[in-house]
């Protein structure tokens, strides 16, 4: 299979993607400038010159359909698939991006090994490459990091080398998380003192809530230059409040619900220089039936000194090489490098995170390319001959291996038999397991290869004079336990924490909680709780049934622990709660609507007097019940004109002011004014009535500047300061 092509033999291929002609490959080749890949495009040694362009620049449709007439027919174990992953979000989002970046590293990694050039040339081609969509990464890697940038791809190498990985993605917001005002201040106390009120009436909302907090704290947190945060951050905290503190707040509000829903009841239920410089995995159904069905093996080859490890598995699955994993590392120590094909099962984000943790060097093949794992590939077909072959069940490598084997038997004895008598299938999964150890270690490592100079793959091992890096059994169980199903993701129930149809019971936890799962490899009766997020050992769970142990000690156990626990969260809470009455709410919106209605006034509006027939008759009667002179009654409108024609007649003509004559003072003065001022104000002092005119007099002149400015001359010098 040729890897460097000229246009016209790419356009000869028509290949999905590309064009069909000569002159469209030239263009498409100009409009993406494929010659700025100076080591993927060179010059053709033929006559006629021109370009030849490496495969790599294809797009990956293209590649695949090349590639495709001489990849290997699919088995009936490369059509089952690895369990999907898991939704985004499900780890946190630092996670996901951790798990993103770490898989481009390792296409980076390879894709500088594979090329010739220069570290730094070979990151730009990758980025441009990768941007272009021609590096194959798994799909969840490209819809996390859709592009890519060459400082940042350097920066993620330069963290890497330095074992800094877990600097790859960082929650920006989990330094600030918790520590504003509503958490910290006074210590906390506006948080425990909602839920107080909370506890106390489950029914309030948040909006009652917060003006109840505003009303207590608003005050106190204005005197040190602080403000308490609008209604929505205050509803948004309060609900995260609500689930963090769920089961405590359940016990204080509703015991009986608690003791229904959350109280624990206790129910049971390449080529390598050295040892373990490489290592090669990869799997393949087995060629045998057993009574549980067709399992697979995992094959793991280190490369220098040619010994086996087997691994059997009813699927193809990330939690498999992890086994795997753990198998070989206990028996062998760490490798320096592992590579894989690119199987769901290999380049699953648990797989990925599980070499980074162990610090090993993750090396993927190229899609259709057998032989860059050819070891393994070629170990699988040596077990697959030499030792399925032998075992009950044995089915045949292909369709006309098996028709071969039924045909063995005459048509009257087939007749209405079953395939597992067909095949005498009497097998299970261990007893499968047994048999494929025991032939790697006693046959397999025995026999003299040919390929490490006629030494048997034990005698080669045993010959290395390299130090083995162990790890500690317990740890390493500890970081390679299985999780009970693709997410392993549980909540803590009532119950305790279910696996299938057993309860374990978790002691320290409190109902409510997520945690992650990890199954015991050597007791069914533990399992092992994580926090999601940090990796954090929370607790761990027992089934009392498989454990074996006393099943009301166990429960009592985790009530007591479960108790402290609530009790420990909540103290300040009902510390707080002591304070609050049913008056507690009420009181506070009116102290508040108080304080925000002292800092207005309301202008004085314009008024006129209302008055009809009834209304005159009403003052009459009451002014005769005050025992008052009554009042005389309203003239009508033509006896006031009447009244005015005769007021006009006997009023007499007013004297023409000579023209020479002229007032003095147009307006009394300012001291005339005080003067006036201060006779009505004796009379107030000695309760005298005043009329409304003078009453407006005395209101205005009172706040007028004239006023203020007699008032200190006054004060010195008396009634001489107002001549």
């Amino acid at each position: 299979m040729k890897l460097w092509l000229t246009s016209s033999e790419i356009a000869e291929l028509t290949l999905p993607g590309l064009p069909a002609t000569d002159r469209g490959v030239r263009m498409l080749a100009e409009r993406e400038d494929w010659a700025r890949f100076s080591a993927l495009c060179r010059q053709r040694a033929g006559r006629g010159g021109g370009l030849e362009y490496h495969v790599n620049l294809l797009p990956v449709g293209a590649r695949i359909a090349y590639f495709g007439a001489e990849a290997p027919a699919p088995t009936a174990g490369e059509a089952i698939q690895a369990a999907p992953e898991p939704a985004p979000g499900t780890t946190g989002r630092a996670t996901l991006q951790l798990d993103g970046r770490l898989a481009v590293l390792a296409a980076l990694k390879a894709f500088i090994r594979a090329s010739e050039m220069k570290q730094t040339v070979a990151i730009s081609y990758f980025v441009d490459l990768y941007n272009l969509g021609k590096i194959d990464v798994p799909t969840w890697t490209t819809q996390l990091l859709p592009r890519l940038a060459t400082r940042t791809v350097l920066r993620w190498l330069s963290l890497s080398r330095e074992g800094e990985s877990e600097r790859l993605a960082v929650d920006k917001g989990a330094a600030r998380r918790g520590q504003g005002v509503l958490d910290s201040a006074f210590d906390g106390e506006i948080k425990h003192f909602t839920l107080a009120l909370y506890s106390y009436n489950d029914l309030y909302t948040a909006r009652q809530l917060y003006e109840a907090v505003d009303g207590k704290f608003g005050p106190q947190l204005a005197a040190i230059g602080q403000k308490l945060p609008g209604q929505r951050a205050f509803e948004i905290r309060f609900n995260a409040w609500r689930e963090e503190y769920a089961a405590g707040l359940l016990q204080m509000t509703d015991p009986d619900a608690f003791r229904s829903r959350m109280r624990v009841s206790g129910s049971y239920d390449y080529m390598a220089p050295h040892l373990n410089a490489l290592w090669q995995i990869d799997a393949s159904p087995v060629d045998a039936l057993c009574v549980d069905g067709r399992h697979s093996i995992y094959v793991c080859i280190d490369v220098w000194s040619r010994r086996l490890i087997l691994y059997i598995s009813k699927t193809p699955r990330s939690e498999a090489v992890q086994l795997l994993m753990r198998k070989a590392i206990l028996v062998w120590g760490l490798p320096d490098a592992v590579k894989t094909d690119n199987g769901s099962d290999f380049v699953a984000r648990a797989t990925v995170r599980l070499f980074d943790k162990l610090q090993i060097e993750a090396i993927r093949s190229d899609a259709f390319s057998p032989h860059q794992k050819g070891y393994v590939e070629r170990h699988i077909r040596t077990f697959q001959t030499d030792c399925s072959r032998t075992l009950p069940g044995f089915i045949g490598h292909s369709v006309a291996d098996r028709k071969r084997i039924e045909g063995r038997k005459a048509f009257a004895q087939r007749l209405g038999q079953q395939q597992n008598d067909a095949f005498s299938v009497t097998m299970t999964g261990a007893e499968l397991q047994a048999e494929c150890d025991a032939w790697a270690e006693r046959l397999y490592a025995m026999r003299e290869h040919r390929g490490i100079g006629k030494m048997t793959p034990f005698a080669r091992a045993a010959a290395s004079t390299r130090t083995i890096r162990t790890v500690d059994p317990d740890a390493l169980a500890t970081l390679l336990m299985q999780a009970p199903d693709k997410e392993g993701i549980r909540t803590v129930g009532k119950k305790g924490v279910q696996i299938g149809q057993y309860h374990y019971l978790a002691p320290g936890l409190i109902v409510g909680e997520r945690v992650f799962v990890r199954l015991d490899p050597h007791d069914a009766g533990v399992i092992w709780l994580f926090d999601p997020e940090s990796d954090r050992l929370l607790a761990r769970g027992i089934n009392s049934d498989r454990e074996g142990v006393d099943r009301a000690a166990l429960v009592a156990e985790t009530r007591a622990l479960q108790k402290r626990a609530i009790d420990e969260k909540m103290k300040e809470v009902r510390a707080a709660k002591r304070s609050v009455t049913e008056r507690t709410v009420l009181d506070l919106r009116h102290q508040r609507a108080a304080a925000l209605a002292g800092n207005l006034v309301a202008f004085p509006q314009r008024a006129e007097s209302h008055s009809t027939p009834a209304l005159d008759a009403g003052m009459e009667v009451a002014a005769m019940r005050r025992g008052d002179a009554p009042k005389a009654r309203p003239l009508t409108e033509a006896e006031n004109r009447i009244q005015a024609e005769l007021e006009a007649a006997e009023t007499p003509a007013p004297t023409q002011r000579p023209s020479n004559v002229r007032r003095l003072r147009q307006q009394e003065t300012p001291q005339q004014l005080y003067r006036k001022w201060l006779a009505l104000h004796a009379r107030l002092e000695a309760a005298e009535p005043i009329t409304p005119d003078e009453a407006a007099f005395y209101g205005s002149f009172a706040g007028s500047s004239a006023k203020k400015s007699l008032d200190p001359l006054y004060q010195e010098y008396g009634d001489a300061a107002l001549r």
